[in-house]
């Protein structure tokens, strides 16, 4: 089972280079960055997430701290954990994607989900009970424009008139998109058009079965499906629990604040070592 980090990059953070530069070097194979465009007044505390006024309105933009990521080093895989997709126009976000995954020699996974803050949505002008449906139709015509010369899409919420756009993903077809969430659509999702499974913590243990059946639905083998745990609280024991139950990678958390984000490295490096010599 393979590691990697998870943070929300923000001005008071280790700069992205930095930081993908350390976690290369201690062997972790993904870096993965939150995305949020802004935080509105209006947005309740929610515990599940953390300190909201510090962290999430701090955040830098995941694609831009991510191609200094990826120029400073050359071989750990970069990426959005998770992109709000909703929330971004399909056009420009198809040329970030395309752009990082060219810049970066093909190191980029386009984590997406559908996001859980109302506010910031309906600021985006989208409309919460929708992002579903949205998300579906945005990644859809973002396939188009990375696989054809001239690409158009045309759905409920989406519709693009044919256009081109380069350059191309590194990647082909295209960058490896892994979803986050649970429940039958987002299974439904995942077994059409995702290459993984990016759930927080307990997700893979209590949902494999459900998702299981989508894909097998969808005439799809389990083995197609990458299958991560974001965020756990880490240790041997959680580990082997999620390596039993299918998980092939876990991203651990890292905090914002420079000096604990490394003081966490340390611990972390310790548990994942501890759970290596088995």
């Amino acid at each position: 089972m393979d590691f990697g980090l998870v943070t929300g990059l923000t001005d008071l953070a280790p700069r992205p280079g930095e930081l993908a530069a350390e976690a290369e070097a201690r062997g972790y194979t993904t870096l993965f960055l939150a995305d949020h465009t802004h935080i509105p007044s209006s947005t309740p505390y929610n515990p599940r997430v953390g300190d909201l006024p510090t962290d999430f309105s701090r955040l830098l933009d995941p694609f831009c701290a991510l191609t200094e990521a990826a120029a400073a080093t050359t071989s750990i895989r970069l990426g959005t954990g998770i992109c709000l997709v909703a929330q971004r126009d399909p056009i420009v976000l198809a040329k970030q994607v395309a752009t990082i995954d060219y810049l970066s020699g093909g190191r980029f996974i386009f984590g997406v989900g559908y996001g859980w803050n109302e506010a910031e949505m309906r600021q985006h002008g989208v409309e919460p009970r929708h992002r579903r449906r949205i998300l579906r139709e945005k990644v859809l015509a973002m396939k188009e424009i990375w696989t054809n010369d001239e690409a158009s899409f045309h759905g409920e919420f989406v519709h693009i008139e044919p256009f081109s756009s380069w350059p191309k993903p590194v990647q082909r077809p295209h960058p490896p998109i892994w979803l986050g969430g649970s429940g039958p659509t987002a299974f439904a999702h995942i077994a059409e058009f995702a290459d993984g499974w990016f759930p927080p913590a307990g997700g893979v243990t209590k949902h494999r079965e459900q998702l299981e059946k989508a894909l097998a639905e969808h005439g799809r083998d389990v083995g197609s499906v990458t299958f991560a745990v974001n965020g756990p609280r880490p240790s041997v024991e959680a580990f082997r629990h999620y390596e039993a139950h299918g998980a092939t990678h876990v991203t651990l958390m890292v905090p914002a604040e420079r000096d604990e984000a490394f003081r966490e490295l340390d611990r972390l490096d310790e548990i994942v070592a501890a759970y290596r010599a088995g």
